[in-house]
C-alpha cells in the first residue's frame, strides 16, 4: 500500500502561529503530522520557513495563495515554492465579488495561464472548493464542474474539500472518482450531524471519511490535508483528535 502523507492546513492554527510560528510548527510535528499546508509564512521568508521545516522533520505539502497573488506576483509565488520544496500551490478562495458566471468563465483563462507557468517550473496548481462553487450556472453545470472541465487537466488540478462538498449535498467519493488522478490534495474535514452542520473533528461527524480514505491510492492522492476552519475546542485539541483518528484508520500510513 502506498504511504500517503498527512499535513495540517495552517489556517486551522492561525492564531497560534500568529503568536509563535516556530513553536506551532514544533507542536504539529510532535503530533505526528508529516507536513503542513501553508496559508502565509508567519512573516518569515521562505528560506527561514524551510530551515524550520528541516529542523522539525516536516515537509511543505502545499501553499494556499490568494488569486490576486497568482495573477500579479506569480514569479515570487513559484520561487517561494521552490525554496520550500513544495510541489503544489493552491487557489484557495474566491471573494464574493468574483463569483458571477462571467467571473467563473474569466477564471478559466487565469487558472490555465498560471497553471501552465507553474507546470513549466515543476509545480502543480490546484483549485480548492467551498460550497458556493456547487451552485449551478446557466448551462446546468456547477461552477466547480465548469472550472475543472474547462481548464486544461494537465495544468490545473483540484484540492477537493470533503466538508464543503457534503454541506452542498454532494458525495465526496463521487467527485474523487470523477476526477481520479486530478486530485492530488484532499482536504479532510468532518461535519456535525445536527442542523447546524458545523465543522467537526475527523471521525466525530457524519461525513464518510473512511470511504474517502479508501480511495486515496487509486485516485492518485498525494497528500491528505487536515483542516478545521473553526473549532469549539482549542485548535490543537481538534487536530490531535483528527490525527489520532487517522492513525487508527491508516496505521501503515502514519507509522512514524
Amino acid at each position: 500500500m502506498k504511504r500517503i502523507p498527512v499535513a495540517v492546513q495552517m489556517f486551522t492554527l492561525r492564531e497560534e502561529s500568529g503568536q509563535d510560528f516556530a513553536g506551532t510548527l514544533k507542536k504539529v510535528a510532535e503530533l505526528g503530522f508529516d507536513g503542513v499546508e501553508f496559508a502565509g509564512y508567519g512573516g518569515l521568508t521562505a528560506k527561514e520557513v524551510k530551515a524550520l521545516l528541516d529542523d522539525l522533520g516536516l515537509r511543505a505539502a502545499a501553499s494556499h495563495v490568494p488569486l490576486e497573488q497568482l495573477e500579479n506576483n506569480l514569479d515570487q509565488v513559484i520561487e517561494d515554492q521552490k525554496i520550500l520544496e513544495s510541489k503544489y500551490v493552491v487557489c484557495p478562495y474566491l471573494m464574493p465579488e468574483r463569483r458571477s458566471e462571467e467571473d467563473y468563465k474569466a477564471l478559466i483563462a487565469i487558472l490555465d495561464e498560471a497553471g501552465e507557468r507553474c507546470q513549466s517550473e515543476g509545480i502543480t496548481l490546484c483549485y480548492h472548493n467551498h460550497d458556493f462553487e456547487l451552485e449551478r450556472l446557466s448551462d446546468g453545470r456547477t461552477a466547480l464542474e465548469t472550472i475543472l472541465d474547462d481548464t486544461n487537466a494537465e495544468n490545473v488540478k483540484t484540492e477537493l474539500d470533503i466538508y464543503w462538498l457534503t454541506k452542498a449535498g454532494e458525495q465526496p467519493v463521487q467527485w474523487i472518482n470523477r476526477y481520479t488522478n486530478r486530485t492530488p490534495l484532499v482536504h479532510l474535514k468532518d461535519m456535525t450531524t445536527d442542523e447546524e452542520k458545523f465543522f467537526a473533528e475527523l471521525g466525530t461527524g457524519g461525513v464518510d471519511v473512511e470511504a474517502v480514505l479508501n480511495l486515496g491510492e487509486e485516485a492518485g492522492v498525494q497528500w491528505w490535508v487536515v483542516e478545521q476552519d473553526v473549532s469549539r475546542r482549542t485548535p490543537f485539541e481538534s487536530i490531535e483528535i483528527s490525527i489520532n483518528y487517522l492513525k487508527t484508520k491508516l496505521p501503515r500510513l502514519l507509522n512514524k
